[in-house]
């Protein structure tokens, strides 16, 4: 299926190269339609980023410039519901009352949805040479809602300016709703954070306590070298931070984890990490690794009696890291990886959902081939893999 996106555009360029022939081709010797669509194309891609910002007055100053040349008009303004957002072209509104008038004219497109059409008596043009005598005003969308307009002025508004308005207008619409699908991917993105920050096992806590106050009497000194490590475990996760943080902070936190469950099991846990040093400066989602060492104790070697071994291994492999948690556990059937995977912990447990939290987060940020690959068969342990790529996503 041909994007929609595309598709305005190059009907816009065809308007273009009309118009452009409207205003003097002749003069020039002709102007081809292969050179109104690349400078459509050019114009286009210049514009898109400041729309994808969202309809707000620093964007909208940005793009004003691009979008009147794209219509080909003596003048543009774009606003939102209730204020003129950027205005470009033959003067700018000179007073409160323009400004007034303006809005004015966008009501009815506001009121309406559709194109607006105002008549040059309308206008707040006063003096008898102005460039602005007849208007155009198209909405500008997102989800159906009207969230704002363009308003296109010209001396001579006919069908091709109306047209080419209507064509931008309905592309800017366009990249408008990608900026609001950009924003609501990145405030969920933010929640889940939040929710799996919530989701730290009340249990592990309660027993990180329990087990510090053990060794108060016996073993003051280890007491507090584990005081201090479970403040660094909560101090990175529970900080109010970004969505990405280094992977050496990240193992930080796994350590600290670690050393914790170790103190509660003593010899009954082993573990070992197996880090090249190169990798460990390269982004990383945040939390994205102490869930899954959580899994391993919590349904490997918990549910095989509380002995067993958990092997995290991160290597270097080209334009990705290679991140591997292994345990020697019970195990599980592949169709409770998949209930897991799903969002559907075993009762009374929350590894599960942390679990699914970080698999969605990989697919959402890098892609849906990113997301966990878990191999593990009843009696056989667990393997968890996750591949996140060195370069954190542009777009975030």
């Amino acid at each position: 299926m041909l994007d929609t996106g595309w598709v305005l555009l190059y009907v816009l360029s065809g308007l273009v190269a009309y118009g452009l022939g409207r205003r003097g081709a002749a003069a020039r010797g002709g102007a081809p339609r292969e050179d109104a669509t690349f400078a459509t194309l050019h114009l286009a891609a210049m514009t898109a980023p400041y729309l994808r910002a969202g309809l707000a007055r620093d964007s909208a100053r940005r793009a004003v410039r691009h979008l009147r040349s794209l219509v080909g008009s003596s003048a543009l303004a774009v606003t939102s519901l209730d204020q003129v957002l950027a205005w470009d072209g033959a003067r700018e509104p000179p007073t409160e009352a323009h400004t007034r008038d303006l809005l004015g004219h966008v009501h009815g497109v506001l009121a309406g949805g559709r194109p607006y059409l105002v008549a040059g008596d309308e206008l707040f043009c006063e003096a008898e040479d102005c460039a602005v005598r007849s208007a155009v005003v198209v909405p500008l969308t997102v989800d159906g809602r009207v969230i704002g307009a363009l308003a296109v002025y010209d001396p001579d508004v006919d069908a091709a300016l109306v047209r080419a308005a209507t064509e931008v207008g309905q592309w800017a619409s366009g990249q408008l709703e990608l900026a609001e699908l950009d924003a609501t991917r990145r405030r969920a993105l933010s929640a889940e954070t939040r929710a799996l920050r919530a989701q730290i096992s009340p249990h592990f806590v309660c027993n990180s306590l329990a087990t510090i106050a053990s060794f108060t009497r016996t073993e003051p000194d280890h007491a507090r070298e584990l005081l201090l490590d479970f403040a660094d475990f909560a101090r990175h996760a529970l900080r109010r931070a970004g969505d990405f943080t280094t992977l050496s902070d990240e193992l930080t936190c796994v350590d600290r984890y670690l050393l914790l469950e170790r103190a509660r099991f003593g010899e009954k846990l082993r573990y070992a990490v197996d880090v090249v040093p190169e990798v460990l400066p390269v982004p990383v989602p945040f939390l994205c690794l102490q869930p899954l060492v959580e899994n391993a104790i919590t349904h490997g070697i918990r549910r095989r009696g509380g002995t067993g071994e958990v092997n995290v291994v991160v290597r270097d492999a080209g334009c990705e890291v290679h991140i591997t948690v292994e345990d020697d556990g019970a195990g599980m059937e592949p169709d409770r990886v998949r209930e897991m995977l799903d969002g559907e912990p075993p009762s009374g447990d929350s590894g599960g959902i942390g679990l699914a939290n970080v698999d969605v987060r990989l697919r959402q940020i890098y892609g849906q081939e990113y997301g966990l690959t878990i191999d593990t068969a009843p009696g056989e342990g667990t393997t968890v893999r996750m591949r996140v790529p060195k370069m954190r996503p542009s777009h975030d």
